[in-house]
């Protein structure tokens, strides 16, 4: 394939990539460092006090935590449903002939030919098959907090421990959470069909949305104990 016809290809789609890539590693490595100022860390202590919460008051609660276990997995079941049916759909437009797999138009800049049509495809129907698979595990490690979470308490042989069950809960959410944002980069990649310019200039906007989605701004409260103590940019500050 002669350069003229890819360059723009092979310039904007990786670059497009790399910034979403980027802006997901900053906000792993802002999460390790300062919980408090993302959503994601915020959740996490939340879920962590509500799995404490319902292990303590277990007769009172079970039945709160089977439902609110039952939306989280209606959920994630929802999405690797999807995720399986567009990996059909990329399928089934791989196996047909080359004329649906062509732009809309002949305007449409990047490389028109069948091997590059070939990999953009491909490629999509790589991340749905990564989303799904992200989604599959998370609802199986939620299914097993969902009994583990109603375990009795008094129960010493077993030493199912409140942080255990935390534990299990939290790599079903950091699963689910790949997956939505595996679905989520799919969406500038399934603009490639139509040209690289697009893939670039939506990744670009994605990182702006996706940002003021995770980033909480301003100070914020938490009960700890019988102490309130404020906190900004993730740092305990003071305590009221």
């Amino acid at each position: 394939m002669e350069w003229r016809k890819c360059y723009l290809d092979l310039m904007l789609v990786p670059a497009g990539v790399l910034i979403v890539t980027a802006y997901h590693v900053w906000l792993w490595r802002k999460v390790q460092r300062q919980p408090l100022v993302t959503i994601i860390g915020i959740n996490s202590s939340a879920r962590r006090c509500w799995v404490a919460s319902i292990m303590r008051d277990n007769d009172k609660k079970n039945i709160l935590a089977v439902q609110t276990l039952r939306n989280t997995i209606m959920g994630s079941t929802l999405m690797a449903t999807t995720s399986i049916l567009l990996s059909s759909g990329m399928a089934a437009v791989l196996s047909s002939t080359y004329s649906i797999k062509k732009p809309v138009n002949d305007a449409v800049y990047g490389a028109h030919g069948e091997f590059m049509m070939a990999l953009k495809y491909v490629t999509l129907l790589l991340i749905f098959m990564f989303s799904f698979l992200c989604h599959s595990l998370s609802i199986r490690f939620i299914n097993q907090v969902n009994f583990l979470i109603n375990t009795p308490p008094h129960d010493h042989q077993l030493c199912i421990t409140p942080d255990y069950v935390s534990e299990l809960l939290e790599k079903g959410v950091i699963l689910n959470t790949a997956g939505n944002r595996l679905f989520y980069m799919a969406l500038p990649l399934l603009l490639w069909i139509f040209g690289p310019v697009l893939v670039f200039l939506c990744a670009v906007a994605v990182v702006p949305v996706l940002y003021n989605l995770d980033i909480v701004i301003g100070n914020t409260t938490w009960k700890k104990g019988n102490v309130d103590v404020i906190t900004n940019n993730g740092e305990f500050l003071t305590m009221v």
